[in-house]
Parts: structure tokens; C-alpha cells; sequence
């Protein structure tokens, strides 16, 4: 295991800021997840990491080891691609033993490196089969066996899982994280899957035009976004806006006015103390609102059903406000009944579940 630490990286290709003065520090043993929209810097990140790219400025260590410098080929990591990039007229065991090879192993200990790669994603019995014999989770665990076979002290994966089907993808996933936790490796993962990053993360980071614009667990950073960029990627919500009235519950909540009424809310932003009139968003997850059949004093919506979708584990249903904004209400285990569009809807929310941003 290795820690990697990440210090005022910054990359430019030409006129484009890839990444922004980026710090990170990522645990021994840990499965760091980058997330992100596409461009925002993740991909060129993690190749930092693996030695393909060399930054403006800034430095990477492995441990305490200054490694800014080092080629890729002497940092010991090894990175996954999306692609899997297997040779196609090699057997499965050629595919795994060849890191080794080019290594110069001996050819005994690379025999016994490949069996117990092999063993480690379970895949053994598939030793002499040619890789167009293979499904595509197969092929998926290959690549990941050839990149464990040289015993990296990081692990990258760039976008694993982004050709397989949901199914797989569920299956997989958890693969990986048995795997990487099971032999102790200090994992970086690149994804734009929010629900895998939410599954199997340590910790994650959010990054946004080249700057990491919040880490943390993902409990964390989906409970408490510090930005309404932030909130709005990882996962849906509702954005109202209003202005700050004043801190109510001995400073613990705050009381905002809004077009749809009073809420009260909680800061998720540390270390700020909003000024009676501040303009601001109240963000709520569609999963933490309730339908009602009546409103309450305080953070309540009410609106007309706009939209019913029942998806069997959860329905979302869709009020459209007098302004003509739609919210979104997430029932879990739902009846299957059906809302009346005719009858005003109410919707309401807990202040521990609704969160105050800035505007």
C-alpha cells in the first residue's frame, strides 16, 4: 500500500486549463473516486498519477517519494483503461503474463503470478481460452487480473465498467472493491457514474474546470454539498430560490423566504454566517420531500401534478408551482396510485433535509 499525495498540480494544454492548482492527499489502501463533468480534468489527473503526463507544475508523491518526475514505467502503478486493450490472439493467460514478460520475470514465477491473478478474479478454468471466448464481464476481470499481476503499489481504473450492461455493472463493481480491499491496493478511480462512486468510494472528489471543488466520504458530499454545482451532479434536486430571513433554533437552523413560502434549513457551507437578505438556494432532494394532503406552516410546496412515473422500487411524481417551477418528489415503494391532477398537491421536506446554499 501507498499514499499519494498531490501538491498544487496545475496543467495547461495550450489555452485550456486542465487542472487548477489540485491538492489532494489519498490514503494507503483507500479507493479514491474522481468525478466529474466531462473535461473537467479527472482523466488528465489520473494519467498524472500513472506517469503519462508531466505537469507545469506541482508535485506527486507516493509516500515520500517525489515521483513528479518519474516515468511511468518505474512508479510501479498499474492503470485499467476503458477499453481493456487485450490482445485478441493471445490466450487468457498470455493477456495476464504479459507486464511480466516485458519485466523479464522469471518464467516460473510468472506462471505462478499469472495462476494466482487469475485466482484473485476468479477466472482460473478460462486460462487457455482465446479473449473472443470471453463475455464482456470476463474480459473486463482479464484486464483487471493483468494489471494486478505485476503487484502495483496503485491501482488506476479509467472509466472499468462503461462498456458492460446495468446488470453487469452491479456485479463488477462490487468485484472490484472485494478485490482492491482484499490485497490491501490504494485505488484511484475515474467514473461518471455517480451511483458507483456512491456505492464503493472511500472518499471521493468532485472536480469542476481543472479545481477540486469538494472531497470527502460520500455521505458527506451528498448530505452536505458545499455548492449548488456541487449538489446538482452528484444526484437530483430541487433548487428554489430565496433570501436569507435569520438564523432561527439557537443558530442551528435558518429561516429563508422564498416564493413558495418559509423554509427552514440548514448551512452546509463552513464558516458562513449569511446576512439578513442574502439571496440564496434552498436545495432538497426529491427522496427527502413527502407528498401531503395539506400544507404545513413551513417548508411546504404546493403545485399541480405535471408528471407521474412509477418505476416500481420508487415513482417520481412532478408539481409545477404557481412561477411555473417544477419540483420533483421521489416516493419509495410506492402504492401505484395514481395523483389526481385536478387536486392541489403539497410536498414537504424536514429543515434537516433541506439545505441552504449560496445563490
Amino acid at each position: 500500500m501507498v499514499s499519494i499525495t498531490i501538491r498544487s498540480l496545475c496543467k495547461r494544454f495550450g489555452d485550456t486549463v486542465a487542472l487548477d492548482s489540485v491538492s489532494l492527499k489519498i490514503e494507503p489502501g483507500e479507493m479514491f473516486f474522481l468525478l466529474g463533468p466531462s473535461g473537467c480534468g479527472k482523466t488528465t489527473l489520473l494519467r498524472h498519477i500513472a506517469g503519462f503526463y508531466t505537469p507545469d507544475s506541482g508535485k506527486i508523491l507516493f509516500d515520500a517519494r517525489d515521483v513528479t518526475d518519474v516515468p511511468a514505467h518505474k512508479r510501479n502503478t498499474a492503470m485499467m483503461f476503458q477499453s481493456y486493450a487485450l490482445w485478441p490472439h493471445m490466450s487468457v493467460a498470455q493477456n495476464v503474463a504479459f507486464g511480466l514478460e516485458q519485466r523479464k520475470a522469471d518464467p516460473e514465477n510468472i506462471e505462478r503470478r499469472v495462476g494466482e491473478a487469475l485466482d484473485m478474479v476468479r477466472l482460473r478454468k478460462q486460462a487457455n481460452r482465446k479473449i473472443n471466448q470471453l463475455s464482456g464481464g470476463q474480459q473486463q476481470r482479464i484486464a483487471l487480473a493483468r494489471a494486478l499481476v505485476v503487484r502495483p503499489d496503485c491501482l488506476l481504473l479509467d472509466e472499468p465498467l462503461s462498456n458492460l450492461d446495468a446488470r453487469l455493472r452491479l456485479d463488477m463493481r462490487a468485484e472490484i472493491r472485494r478485490i482492491c480491499k482484499e490485497f490491501g491496493l490504494t485505488t484511484v478511480y475515474v467514473t461518471h457514474d455517480q451511483k458507483e462512486a456512491l456505492a464503493i468510494a472511500d472518499r471521493l472528489a468532485i472536480l469542476d474546470e481543472g479545481k477540486v471543488v469538494q472531497a470527502g466520504t460520500p455521505r458527506q458530499i451528498y448530505r452536505f454539498p458545499f455548492s449548488t454545482r456541487v449538489a446538482s451532479f452528484l444526484g437530483e434536486i430541487n433548487m428554489i430560490r430565496g433570501v436569507i430571513e435569520n438564523a432561527v433554533d439557537n443558530g442551528k437552523l435558518w429561516s429563508v423566504k422564498t416564493d413558495f413560502g418559509q423554509f427552514w434549513g440548514r448551512l452546509t457551507e463552513k464558516n458562513w454566517n449569511p446576512a439578513a437578505g442574502e439571496r440564496v438556494t434552498v436545495c432538497i432532494r426529491p427522496e427527502a420531500m413527502r407528498l401531503a394532503d395539506y400544507a404545513g406552516a413551513r417548508n411546504t410546496i404546493s403545485g399541480k401534478l405535471s408528471n407521474y412515473m412509477y418505476l416500481g422500487d420508487t415513482a417520481q411524481t412532478v408539481l409545477t408551482g404557481a412561477e411555473g417551477q417544477e419540483i420533483r418528489v421521489t416516493e419509495l415503494h410506492p402504492t401505484g396510485r395514481t395523483p389526481d391532477e385536478a387536486t392541489e398537491l403539497f410536498a414537504s421536506s424536514s429543515p434537516e433535509d433541506t439545505l441552504i446554499l449560496r445563490r
